[in-house]
């Protein structure tokens, strides 16, 4: 959660933004903050630091937005359908490991929610009744590809 505020932050960008609307905040800061800007080295290295920050930060935030989760719904759908093989808590953020080699980041989890998860043997019916779309999610990493 505390990544979600401070990309916010980063940003300037207020929740219900439309996905439009991020894109157009994270563009202006680009053009402001391309090292190709500058000519001195030391400011041109600070405004490539500042870059990748805006980056990292906008791509928190195009991940998590709704439309975008609207759009990879059926993917992750076809990504329960796997088995969960591993999960990790802290601060809120659950991190789950499918069966596919996928890892998806569920975001304000609250520790009661996560004593469920637990206590139901994690299964991705839980994951679909109590995560998917009352959380905020991400894809961390994509499916292994078998050959």
């Amino acid at each position: 959660m505390k990544d979600i505020i401070e990309s916010r932050r980063l940003l300037g960008a207020e929740p219900g933004l439309s996905l439009k609307e991020l894109n157009a905040l994270y563009k202006n800061l680009m053009k402001r903050h391309h090292p190709d800007r500058f000519q001195v080295e030391e400011e041109r290295l600070a405004a490539e630091e500042q870059s990748q920050r805006i980056l990292t930060a906008y791509k928190l935030l195009e991940a998590l937005h709704p439309e975008t989760q609207a759009a990879k719904a059926p993917e992750l759908e076809q990504t329960l359908t796997s088995g969960i093989a591993h999960w990790e808590y802290k601060g809120q953020v659950l991190r789950v490991r499918f069966g596919d080699g996928s890892e998806h980041a569920f975001y304000g989890v609250p520790p009661k929610t996560y004593n469920k998860f637990v206590g139901t043997d994690a299964t991705p019916r839980f994951v679909r009744r109590h995560l998917i779309g009352t959380h905020p999610s991400r894809r961390m990493s994509a499916a292994k590809v078998v050959a």
